[in-house]
């Protein structure tokens, strides 16, 4: 492949993409400190966007509250808003849309597009395209973006990870022959896709850099990881034939929910209660889509952060299903095998192996016709009413969450 056919692949990642949001929506919190956090109160103080005012006072994403707050005291806390996030994430598709019909959303405020065909029609190089794109975004969102070009989508991310997010321009092309030049020095764990724990394994191998890990050889790797080293070994040297797709986001294997509790559960019917909200959220979802699932996952974290405790099991039925009490039975069967009866912090469950709704085996022997009906029936008049309207009586009482979820979206209050 010569250069004048390399393939011109973008990843655009939004700088500080929540807390640049409010900033465009409240212009008084343009030249102050901020940070989007969770709710302290119910433990989840935790800063989940920092903008670069607060950054340099040392605050950092996924530190607690109340460590930011000590480093920075005029530090401004905003709790989140998601509904206002994903509406401008689409809003910024959208405008990548403009520019090309391969665009992939990667994340909430990652997006990768490819430009191959298209860049012609804009601009001269990939630089110049990249800065008119953000210049769009920042004029119809008041969001910065920083953009990585490479020629896969491996390159981009770790150009745009490593080194456009510390340009003042925030716009780097990285070319597979220069990786020796701008990443190869650079700590194995700054590398996409490294852990702390593979990061402690590599660095028994004597594997320091993403130079060390880029020359390893292969079968090394592949011996000890399998596909998983060789993943990591085909990153460290810009290797991708992935293809950016459009409907990868609507691709789905698994439909789950799961929750941090606001105090420790202790009582079997109240966690009863939990199961039953989130199991109603995920077969909604799974009817919703047109889907149902034959394997039920259900995941447990004890109170005691510092000794964890838990489970996290799947249970195979005979038949795919998205019937709420169906599910509900095997979710409560899978709990009570493996619960050790001790507190209980943290709770989800998941339908997986998901096929389509349409088809399934019909029986002279089960109600499970009415069953679909009186869960059709519901789904209805929450999606005409609200996810309010009707509620199981168990959601109020002092256990229930289902009234605290409904205002959420991904955990967050919307």
């Amino acid at each position: 492949m010569t250069s004048k056919t390399k393939s011109i692949i973008m990843l655009f990642d939004m700088q500080s993409f929540y807390a640049s949001v409010e900033k465009a929506k409240d212009p008084t919190l343009t030249n102050k400190p901020i940070v989007v956090a969770g709710d302290p109160s119910r433990r989840s103080g935790v800063v989940l966007a920092a903008c670069p005012l607060a950054k340099q006072y040392g605050v950092k994403n996924a530190e607690t509250l109340g460590d930011a707050l000590r480093k920075c005291p005029g530090l401004v806390v905003i709790r989140p808003h998601m509904e206002t996030y994903i509406a401008v994430s689409m809003q910024i598709s959208n405008i990548l849309q403009q520019y090309s019909d391969l665009v992939e959303p990667y994340s909430i405020d990652e997006i990768f597009i490819d430009c191959t065909n298209t860049m012609h029609l804009f601009a001269n190089t990939p630089e110049e395209m990249a800065k008119e794109i953000q210049r769009k975004i920042r004029i119809e969102t008041g969001v910065h973006a920083r953009a990585g070009i490479g020629e896969n989508k491996t390159l981009s991310k770790l150009c745009c990870d490593m080194i456009a997010k510390k340009n003042n321009d925030g716009i780097f092309i990285l070319r597979k022959n220069e990786l020796y030049k701008y990443i190869w020095d650079m700590p194995i764990r700054d590398m996409w896709g490294i852990g702390s724990r593979m990061e402690k394994h590599l660095l028994r191998m004597g594997i320091k850099t993403i130079g060390d890990l880029a020359n390893t050889p292969l079968p090394r790797l592949t011996k000890r990881w399998g596909v998983n080293g060789q993943l990591i070994w085909m990153t460290a040297n810009g290797m991708d034939d992935s293809p950016v797709t459009p409907s990868t986001h609507m691709s789905q294997k698994v439909i789950g929910n799961g929750m941090t509790l606001p105090r420790d559960y202790c009582e079997p019917w109240e966690i009863e209660v939990v199961l039953l909200d989130i199991t109603n959220e995920v077969t909604k979802r799974a009817r919703n889509k047109n889907l149902m699932g034959s394997v039920v996952s259900v995941g447990c974290m004890g109170a005691d952060w510092d000794r964890p405790t838990g489970f996290h099991r799947q249970m195979k039925m005979p038949d795919p299903t998205n019937v709420s009490g169906d599910i509900y039975s095997v979710v409560k069967r899978i709990f009570y095998t493996h619960w050790d009866r001790q507190p209980v912090r943290k709770l989800s469950v998941s339908l997986s192996d998901l096929s389509d709704a349409n088809t399934y085996q019909l029986s002279l022997f089960d109600d499970c016709e009415k069953k679909r009906t009186l869960d059709s029936v519901m789904d209805s008049i929450k999606d005409k009413f609200g996810e309010l309207a009707i509620l199981r009586a168990s959601s109020v009482t002092s256990a229930g969450q289902a009234k605290d979820r409904a205002a959420k979206i991904g955990g967050h209050y919307r």
